[in-house]
């Protein structure tokens, strides 16, 4: 490491690292029931089970991306976490620059397949802990609360640890239960197979220039989900017996796949090319079956829905929400 490097860590990299991990304690706080307006500065400790595990999570997959490409010679910034206290995770996340084209296939999959997989081996821990450590309780159903997205790999999680969830109790997540699925979520959002995501990296180290096509197709995919996932809600509200005006709010359960699909293709629309060419060629046998195996994911970790509310049943007085379900 340079002195270059050292300086570009030490006066970027490490203030934005610290910024967003205070940014993940302070809405870890609140998800632990923490008033910091009130308490005042020392109750941001509360946000620990939270931050920590999340910020771990964060790392690891950081990392993998940053240590595949040096591992391949390919001029890698560290990454820049972004803090964010007024969303639900505290962060945006984190980007590397690339401060040069990849040109090998099996460096473009390395380095993309590296941060999810890595991210993945912290966070699957992390959320079998946490959802052993979550209560099953009955659902108060005057009360409106929020009920996180879940996936095919979450299910089984949670059904292999609760088994079956009786009618009328869900889940009511820790912070560090919220932390794993936080990761799993933004596992996801990566590995969706289009433009440079991680997903898009994969996918065209696997079908090279094809993945051009492909991509796009995915992205129009995502418009969809969004009204497929919209309209299932809508009818499921209304066999519910849910009033119309509930039913058409439930319209944008999928609304998050919409904003995803609108910052991909602003992403394709600045780089002007669905994704950097690379050398032509096939990638070895293990890689493919890697490749493959990344792509799958996507599908066992695909949410509909990334969070949607609960209201309260019809025809019973709504009280003033208590502590429920985080996400």
């Amino acid at each position: 490491m340079n002195t270059a490097e050292r300086e570009e860590i030490v006066k970027r990299a490490l203030p934005l690292f610290a910024l967003t991990l205070l940014s993940m304690f302070w809405v870890g706080a609140q998800w632990a029931g923490a008033d910091v307006a009130s308490e005042g500065l020392p109750a941001l400790w509360r946000g620990y089970t939270f931050a920590l595990p999340l910020m771990a999570i964060l790392l690891a997959h950081e990392l993998g991306h940053y240590f595949a490409a040096r591992i391949h010679g390919v001029d890698a910034s560290p990454p820049y976490f972004i803090p964010m206290p007024f969303t639900l995770i505290g962060t945006f996340g984190a980007v590397i620059r690339m401060r040069e084209a990849i040109a090998r296939r099996d460096a473009l999959f390395d380095i993309g397949a590296a941060g999810p997989l890595c991210g993945l081996v912290v966070a699957i821990p992390v959320l079998l802990y946490g959802l052993s450590t979550s209560p099953v309780q009955q659902v108060d159903p005057t009360v409106s609360y929020f009920v996180e997205g879940r996936s095919l790999l979450y299910l089984a999680m949670l059904h292999g640890l609760h088994g079956e969830i009786p009618p009328g109790s869900d889940i009511m997540l820790t912070p560090t239960a919220l932390a794993g699925w936080a990761g799993l979520l933004v596992t996801m959002m990566n590995l969706v197979p289009a433009g440079q995501l991680d997903g898009g990296h994969v996918a065209y180290a696997l079908f090279g220039a094809r993945q051009n096509v492909y991509s796009r197709y995915v992205r129009r995919g995502l418009l969809l989900i969004v009204v497929l996932v919209g309209v299932a809600s809508a009818l499921e509200a209304r066999l519910s017996g849910a009033d119309s005006e509930t039913a058409l709010w439930s319209l944008a359960a999928g609304s998050h796949w919409f904003m995803w699909w609108v910052v991909l293709s602003l992403m394709a629309r600045s780089s002007k090319e669905e994704h950097p060419p690379v050398e032509p060629g096939e990638l070895s046998h293990g890689r493919r079956i890697l490749a493959w195996t990344t792509l799958l994911l996507f599908v066992l970790l695909f949410m509909p829905t990334w969070m949607e509310s609960r209201e309260p049943e019809v025809g019973l007085p709504e009280t003033t929400p208590s502590e429920q379900e985080t996400m």
